[in-house]
């Protein structure tokens, strides 16, 4: 058994079926499997889909699933990066699979952007980060950065005796549906993710102080609702609330520049 990329196998039939279900609660055209590994969801995927992309990196395991599978029309391995590789050519309906902890964040973080439904296994830990809600502790720049693009919430938590070999710590299955919050609340060019990154530089410090190289006193009391919202920490804001302040700094001064 091949862990040379840090995966966990999941090997329970249970939960298996359970996030088979959660990707493909009804019949999907495509779906793009990351991490397939010995090829227990893909199997339990096949039958709800269409077509089914399976990215995987280990070469090894490639070898494996495309042996274990030559018969399936359906089935598409692809030795690949999940990180470089082009998903949208494929146009999928739902990104879905049971993530290598290390790479599990970029990873959501990118299927949250490209706008397609996702439901992924991930450390429980980082669930918490990307699910909470403002005023709780695990709130942060994950969770703006993903709500942006995404809706988020825990499906269920997953023991780590689910898998061979079992993790040190708990699990999460989490569902992303698109929001277009991005789009709504025109913050689409990469000034507000900037901008919102360094609000969270210092959680225990108020925006204020977060943003004093960014801009002048003058401006953060420019007005009442900007004075209001920079004087708070930056977990006790929403995502629409961070834009209002951003939109009200930008408006009355020179404001992070674009990457």
């Amino acid at each position: 058994m091949s862990q040379r990329f840090g995966q966990h196998f999941l090997s329970s039939t249970h939960i298996l079926e359970r996030i088979a279900e959660a990707a493909c609660p009804t019949p999907t055209q495509v779906a793009i499997e990351i991490g397939p590994g010995h090829g227990s969801l893909t199997e339990r995927l096949l039958p709800r889909v269409e077509r089914l992309i399976a990215l995987e990196i280990d070469p090894y395991l490639v070898a494996e699933l495309e042996e274990k599978f030559r018969d399936e029309p359906r089935l598409q391995v692809v030795q690949c990066d999940a990180m470089e590789y082009d998903w949208s050519q494929w146009c999928p309906d739902v990104i879905c699979g049971n993530l290598p902890y290390y790479v599990a964040t970029p990873i959501v973080v990118r299927a949250a952007r490209s706008g397609v439904r996702t439901v992924a296994l991930i450390q429980k830990e980082v669930a918490d980060r990307i699910t909470a809600l403002p005023r709780c502790r695990d709130y942060g720049f994950l969770t703006v950065e993903i709500g942006l693009y995404a809706g988020a919430r825990s499906l269920f938590n997953v023991k780590p005796g689910s898998f061979h070999p079992p993790p040190k710590v708990d699990s999460t299955v989490i569902a992303l549906e698109p929001n277009h919050l991005a789009e709504r609340l025109a913050v689409t060019d990469g000034k507000f993710l900037a901008f919102a990154s360094a609000c969270f530089r210092h959680k225990r410090k108020t925006i204020r102080n977060n943003v004093a190289s960014l801009y002048s006193r003058e401006v953060m009391d420019a007005n009442p609702l900007v004075s209001q919202l920079v004087g708070q920490r930056a977990e006790q804001c929403s995502i629409e609330q961070l834009a209002d302040l951003w939109r009200g700094l930008e408006a009355h001064g020179k404001g992070y520049p674009a990457d």
